[in-house]
């Protein structure tokens, strides 16, 4: 249904534009009985006047008309690709959701082939991408190619929005800290999707010490998405980090501090609603600090709420499906 209506959409641009001609040719008949009385005294006869300014006009509109359809084809893949996350997020099942979407992340790598310069596309196509990897990958392989892709998508967009991130991931540290300070508040979203995508591809490889060799600079880059905009995707920029500062114990330069004050934020920033944070909490930091009793707080917490809003259903499902799993192994693990 929607795309016939965009093929309504695109006919009736069309439409308006040979009525725009129309227009424009009246009133430029008065222009040429004008000129023609004045070409004639340079022997330029006025028929050969009128057919080539008459081409021109008709050729520069039917590039607008193209250009114009070409704006609604791409804007309509930009909205399916969104209309499928929103769909995602609101599903109850995810099973389903495990068997379904492959067939939709080639029909979106398809539609990315097609338009391979277009950011918004290639960061709907990553978060898709990278989603999937991170909750329901059955094999390790599988998830380092889906990361693989989430990443190759998110550095061609940020290299699209910015050229200086085009080889950002060959920079120095200290490289690469000047083209951070350089990102502005209304890019805070594209570099986190930039970010967590990246931090995807390295948790998909943790066993490569050349991936996890790149942790510091992601960890600069959410840093930075923090400083410019720290509610970015409700408040999962506070989740990222308080994650990547559990990944070392206290004995072993962590600072579990710094965590716990991220997870506190990110709870606070979604308002308790995005119960995957609790879920975390409980993880990396309860259970590094053999905190059991905050541990079981958390996850308790998560079994009580109800799922939450639409755009929730899906991860609070999922939190929900860990939670209980954490609880029922907790008695073996402290």
């Amino acid at each position: 249904m929607k795309a016939d209506r965009r093929h309504l959409i695109c006919i009736k641009m069309e439409a308006d534009l040979v009525a725009d001609l129309r227009y424009y040719l009246s009133n430029f008949r008065i222009l040429l009985v004008y000129c023609s009385h004045h070409m004639k005294a340079h022997k330029v006869k006025d028929n050969l006047f009128n057919t080539w300014l008459f081409k021109s006009i008709l050729l520069m509109l039917l590039v607008l008309s193209i250009s114009a359809c070409g704006r609604v084809i791409s804007n309509a893949k930009i909205e399916f690709s969104q209309d499928l996350s929103a769909t995602i997020l609101e599903f109850d099942d995810p099973e389903t959701i495990k068997k379904g979407v492959p067939a939709y992340l080639i029909l979106v790598s398809s539609m990315i082939k097609s338009d391979p310069e277009n950011p918004a596309l290639l960061e709907a196509g990553a978060q898709l991408y990278g989603a999937y990897a991170s909750s329901f990958t059955d094999t390790p392989a599988s998830k380092i190619a889906l990361s693989n892709r989430a990443f190759d998508y998110a550095s061609r967009a940020m290299c699209a929005r910015d050229t200086g991130f085009c080889n950002a991931k060959s920079f120095s540290y200290f490289e690469y800290e000047k083209l951070l300070a350089k990102v502005e508040k209304p890019d805070a979203e594209h570099l986190f999707i930039f970010a967590s995508s990246w931090a995807g591809v390295i948790e998909a490889n943790s066993s490569d010490w050349n991936a996890i060799a790149e942790l510091p600079k992601v960890k600069a880059s959410i840093q930075r998405v923090l400083i410019l905009d720290e509610t970015v995707k409700n408040g999962n920029a506070h989740l990222y980090m308080a994650v990547m500062e559990s990944l070392l114990p206290p004995s072993l330069g962590g600072k579990p501090e710094l965590a716990k004050y991220h997870f506190d934020r990110a709870i606070e920033i979604s308002n308790g609603k995005n119960l995957m944070v609790k879920v975390l909490y409980a993880e990396k930091y309860a259970r590094m600090l053999f905190d059991r009793e905050l541990h079981d707080e958390l996850l308790n917490q998560v079994m009580e709420s109800d799922i939450g809003n639409k755009d929730q259903i899906l991860i609070n499902t999922l939190a929900k499906q860990q939670a209980q799993v954490l609880l029922a192994n907790a008695d073996d693990y402290f």
